[in-house]
């Protein structure tokens, strides 16, 4: 997992260091790909919102104002434990009706009115500008060093640990899901206690380890209403396919989403001493695009990559994706290999994975340093870009 996955700096030391001490001292401004025209049904809204997420801000507008949720839109999810600043549409809704709008941790900043609905995606990139506690002044040369790097060869463009879930087995899940072994899902799914969890869960999933299915399904708390399900069925039925079918498919994807995404950072792993390097049978990435194409020439492709405006991609394996070629295709085929699971194993009943390729880095943008009450670091990503990518290289060690 993130812990254990090497570093592209790793030969410079981290400044070590504490962030999120306090929501402001991280604060994320989206850079919106178009401005609102001034005329449509969809009312644009710039929000900057402290301590709460994106989708808990839409719910609480939605229930100031008696609408479905469904109706606002928004182009990224942003992080609780921050100050963020992001637009989000609202179907049918006139400015005048923003004065009614009174949601704690919820300040509006903008609205004007636009054509279309915003959709996940709909940003240039993001802004970040994060505080780090506890550290010298000396350690903003350090953090020069390491930031200049990454600007110069790409940010490693690794999942970060959100991806895996609470107990950072959702991977081991997805896997068993792809494999088709059932047994090892529910006990992953229902067993295997973690500390992060409340103690009724942690009793709950004892239990089931130890074998006392009914025990543990008197133990399980409500809240989590997946895996009670799924135990219940078991309980009734000892029938762990028809246990299955009883788990919301969305849920499912997310599983195997993670152990896509646990292939993709093994490889990336890999490729970390030559990220900005293309090989001849590579799948490259165009940033400005999104699309994806099979390198045939690499030396004659190199000049895009040091520009920056393509990169080796990994892959998202799938019943569809595009395949590379000569040692990159041969890397990714043995990651298959060894986690014991072919392409055609993605194609799950009400599940189907088409795969994809991701970039292995992404570019670092427009950094600024300087001292207020500790080290600001500022710096810009693409869509999707995790900042936490930059921070685990300046910081080291647990953030």
């Amino acid at each position: 997992m993130i812990p254990n996955l090497p570093y592209l700096s790793a030969d410079v030391p981290g400044i070590g260091g504490q962030i999120k001490t306090v929501p402001g001292d991280f604060y994320v401004e989206e850079i919106p790909l178009y401005e609102p025209g001034g005329e449509g049904q969809h009312l644009y809204v710039t929000i900057e919102k402290k301590g709460i997420a994106t989708l808990t801000a839409v719910n609480r507008i939605a229930s100031v104002l008696k609408i479905n949720p469904r109706k606002i839109g928004y182009a990224g999810q942003k992080d609780a434990q921050a100050v963020t600043r992001q637009t989000i549409s609202i179907d049918g809704a006139l400015p005048e009706q923003l004065r009614q709008l009174n949601a704690p941790g919820i300040k509006i900043i903008a609205a004007k009115q636009h054509r279309n609905k915003l959709k996940l995606g709909h940003l240039t990139g993001n802004k970040f500008v994060i505080r780090v506690r506890g550290v010298q002044r000396e350690a903003q040369a350090q953090a020069e060093v390491i930031l200049t790097r990454l600007s110069q060869q790409g940010v490693p463009n690794y999942f970060g640990e959100q991806r895996f879930g609470l107990r950072q087995n959702s991977h081991l899940l997805g896997q068993a899901l792809v494999k088709g072994q059932l047994d090892e899902f529910f006990d992953q799914f229902l067993g295997h206690p973690h500390p992060a969890e409340n103690p009724g869960a942690q009793q709950a999933r004892a239990a089931f380890d130890a074998g006392n299915r009914s025990e543990a399904l008197n133990l399980w708390p409500s809240m989590l209403r997946q895996e009670r399900t799924a135990l219940a069925k078991l309980v009734k039925t000892n029938d762990a396919a028809a246990a299955l079918r009883a788990v919301d498919n969305r849920l499912k994807r997310l599983f195997v989403s993670a152990f896509q995404s646990e292939l993709f950072n093994q490889l990336l792993t890999e490729r970390l001493d030559s990220l900005s390097q293309l090989e001849t049978g590579d799948v490259a990435y165009i940033h400005q695009k999104g699309a994806s194409f099979v390198i045939e020439d690499a030396a004659a492709e190199q000049s895009r990559a040091d520009a920056f405006e393509i990169s080796p991609a990994g892959p998202l394996f799938g019943v569809k994706y595009l395949v590379a070629r000569g040692e990159a295709g041969k890397r990714e085929l043995a990651a298959l290999q060894a986690a014991e699971v072919s392409l055609e194993d993605f194609d799950l009943p009400g599940v189907r994975f088409k795969g994809g390729r991701r970039p292995y880095r992404i570019p670092l943008n427009d950094v600024d340093l300087y001292w207020d009450e500790g080290l600001i670091i500022s710096f810009v990503l693409p869509p999707g870009g995790y900042a936490t990518m930059v921070l685990r290289e300046v910081i080291k060690g647990k953030q």
